[in-house]
């Protein structure tokens, strides 16, 4: 997004860059004034500005080869001189035929996500908070970079860096399937090459095997009699929380000792192959079954909604308050890795479709480290 007095002569001959789709040139001399060039050469004066009810607007003004600079800037100072004024100077002009982004929200993006997504909620929620707020009356066609630049610095203060790098990805997507799905006058995304915040606020927490001990001894004399089962398959399998609830005994096939989880974040079935002691564990409990649901409530026989009260209970008792039940997929994870199995297994075991999700559990012992090292020691005897 350059800013530069624009001259006549950079005008004739100003062409796109190979990595781009389009170029705008903002001029110093006439702020709201900006040129833009796309790959085939052509060229064109557009003006930006809020209209009377503050919604951002970009509208074209003129082909650069039949408007001369001067020109284009000074028609420019005419419809902006309207706007200093409380009027709209192209409230007459045809409508744009670029939905808003709340437009494509609601009737695409959102009917869309629903149908596969399990946080499609959570998408709802980034976008009625965060999105529609200053874009939602926006034609995607209008929407520019620096309206995205300008989005992540507002909201800096208020959120942090993860928190604001959802919502951009949330947009980023948004967009990519406008394109794919050729959505009327959406043809560039305006988060491309802008990149995410570092996020410094990721807070791990992995049990140790005392913990884990000290936690177990806890759980199993909680009131709730299935909590021990419950907890117990988590820090055996690395599953979510949710999936446990919710697991059915015709999920599991005891002969291939195997747990199909059907509904997973990524929206599609896994197979989480059971250990030996998941599998006696999952044995015990058919002994007694009732219910269809493998933990469910001995009084409703159905799933819990929530564990929290006999979980928080049980953690206190340890002395692991600061533990959450989601630490213990992160402690499957350490455990695995502190024992020598690669990323890749890891990545497996917990159903993550990328790679870069799993690095965060690459934190080997102190022990592990010095194992490896002296594996070269092993190798080359002769150097001491």
């Amino acid at each position: 997004m350059p800013k530069l007095d624009l001259t006549q002569a950079f005008v004739k001959k100003t062409k796109v860059p190979e990595s781009l789709n389009s170029i705008d040139h903002y001029d110093e001399r006439m702020p709201g004034l900006l040129l833009k060039v796309l790959p085939s050469g052509r060229k064109t004066y557009y003006i930006r500005y809020k209209n009377p009810k503050k919604v951002n607007c970009q509208r074209k003004i003129g082909n650069a080869e039949i408007l001369s600079l001067s020109q284009a800037r000074a028609l420019a100072r005419r419809k902006l001189a309207e706007v200093a004024m409380g009027e709209d100077p192209f409230k007459d002009a045809p409508l744009n035929l670029s939905p808003t982004l709340e437009a494509f929200a609601e009737n695409d993006y959102i009917p869309y996500v629903k149908t596969y997504k399990k946080s499609w909620e959570m998408d709802i929620s980034r976008i009625r908070n965060h999105l529609l707020p200053y874009f939602g009356t926006m034609r995607m066609k209008d929407i520019e970079k620096r309206d995205v630049v300008q989005l992540i610095n507002d909201q800096l203060p208020d959120y942090k860096p993860g928190s604001i790098n959802r919502v951009i990805i949330l947009l980023r997507y948004m967009f990519n399937l406008a394109i794919k799905w050729e959505i009327e006058g959406v043809f560039r995304n305006p988060t491309a090459g802008i990149p995410l915040l570092k996020e410094n606020n990721q807070v791990e927490r992995f049990l140790s095997a005392e913990e884990a001990k000290a936690l177990l001894i806890a759980i199993k004399a909680s009131k709730n009699p299935m909590l021990q089962h419950i907890v117990s398959m988590l820090i055996l399998t690395g599953a979510r929380k949710r999936e446990v609830l919710d697991a059915k005994w015709e999920d599991f096939d005891m002969e291939r000792t195997s747990w199909r989880i059907p509904n997973t974040k990524a929206g599609k079935a896994r197979i989480v192959p059971l250990s030996d002691t998941a599998t006696a564990l999952l044995t015990k409990l058919r002994k007694k079954k009732r219910s269809p649901y493998a933990f469910a409530n001995p009084i409703t026989l159905k799933p819990y909604k929530s564990i929290y009260y006999s979980w928080h209970t049980a953690r206190k008792e340890a002395g692991l308050d600061d533990v959450r039940i989601h630490d213990l997929r992160h402690s499957f994870a350490s455990f695995l890795v502190n024992a020598g199995r690669s990323l890749y297994e890891v990545q497996t075991l917990l159903g993550h479709t990328q790679i870069k999700t799993t690095q965060r559990y690459a934190h080997l012992s102190t022990t592990s480290l010095r194992a490896a090292s002296n594996e070269v020691s092993l190798a080359v005897p002769e150097l001491i």
